[in-house]
C-alpha cells in the first residue's frame, strides 16, 4: 500500500467482503467503511458458505470473517478461501469476541492473516483492515500471546519440529524465535543489532523456507515446534 492507504494496484481501493451472520454487524461495519476513499465493501455473506462463494466471483483483498456461522464456519471457509485457485491474494481477518471463541490457533493455522475483537474501535478496524491488505499479519500481542500460549499450553516439540525449523539458519530461527513473541521487524532489529530491513529479509527468507503464508502462520510454526514457549 502506499501512504494515501489505498491498495499496491494503482490507487484502487481495498475490497472488502464483509462475512458474518448477523445482519446488525455486518450493517454497521458497511456505513464505517463506506465513508472511507480507500476502502470499500463489495460484497456481504450470511454464513461460511456463501462467503467462499462470494470471495470467488468478488475478489476481495481482505475478508472480515466472523468465526460462527451456520452451514460453514469461519475456519473451515478460511481454509477454503485461500486453497482456491486464484484467491491466493486474499487475505482473511477473523472476528473474535476473544473470552468465548477457542478457535483463533485453528483459525491462524488455516490461513489467517490475523484476527480483532468485534467490540474494537472503528480506528481499529479500519486500521486492521489497511495492514492486512497491505500484506502484513495483525497479531497485537496483548491478544495474540494469551491465546496460542493457552492452546499451546500442552503441546511438546517433536523431533518433527526440529526437522521443519532445519531448513532454517541460526539467525533466520532467532528472527523467528522473536516473531512468535509478536515483535515488530524494527524491534526484531533492535534486539538482535539489525536493521529493519535485515529483519524484514530473514523473515522473509523463514516464511519461502517454512512455506508459510504471511507472518501469521510464522507465530503458529514458533509455538507448534517448541522454539517459542508458552
Amino acid at each position: 500500500m502506499n501512504a494515501a492507504g489505498t491498495s499496491s494496484l494503482g490507487n484502487a481501493p481495498i475490497k472488502v467482503l464483509l462475512a458474518d451472520d448477523e445482519r446488525l454487524v455486518r450493517s454497521g461495519f458497511k456505513v464505517l467503511i463506506d465513508v472511507e476513499d480507500d476502502i470499500e465493501v463489495v460484497g456481504e455473506a450470511t454464513d461460511g458458505a456463501e462467503a467462499v462463494e462470494r470471495a470467488r466471483t468478488t475478489r476481495p483483498d481482505v475478508v472480515l470473517m466472523d468465526i460462527r456461522m451456520p452451514k460453514l464456519d469461519g475456519i473451515q471457509a478460511t481454509s477454503q478461501i485461500v486453497k482456491t485457485h486464484g484467491l491466493q491474494h486474499v487475505r482473511v481477518l477473523i472476528l473474535t469476541t476473544y473470552e468465548t471463541d477457542t478457535y483463533v490457533f485453528e483459525a491462524l493455522q488455516a490461513g489467517a492473516s490475523g484476527f480483532m475483537l468485534k467490540d474494537a474501535g472503528p480506528a481499529e478496524l479500519l486500521h486492521a483492515i489497511r495492514v492486512v491488505a497491505a500484506g502484513d499479519a495483525l497479531l497485537a500481542p496483548r491478544i495474540t500471546r494469551r491465546l496460542i500460549a493457552q492452546f499451546t499450553a500442552q503441546r511438546v516439540a517433536t523431533q518433527a519440529g526440529e526437522d521443519l525449523l532445519a531448513v532454517l539458519t541460526q539467525r533466520e530461527r532467532e528472527v523467528l524465535a522473536l516473531v512468535g513473541q509478536g515483535l515488530s521487524n524494527d524491534e526484531i532489529g533492535t534486539e538482535l543489532c539489525l536493521s529493519p530491513a535485515t529483519a524484514r529479509t530473514h523473515v522473509s527468507h523463514a516464511m519461502v523456507k517454512l512455506g508459510a503464508r504471511d507472518r501469521a502462520q510464522l507465530v503458529v510454526i514458533a509455538y507448534r515446534t517448541g522454539l517459542v514457549s508458552p
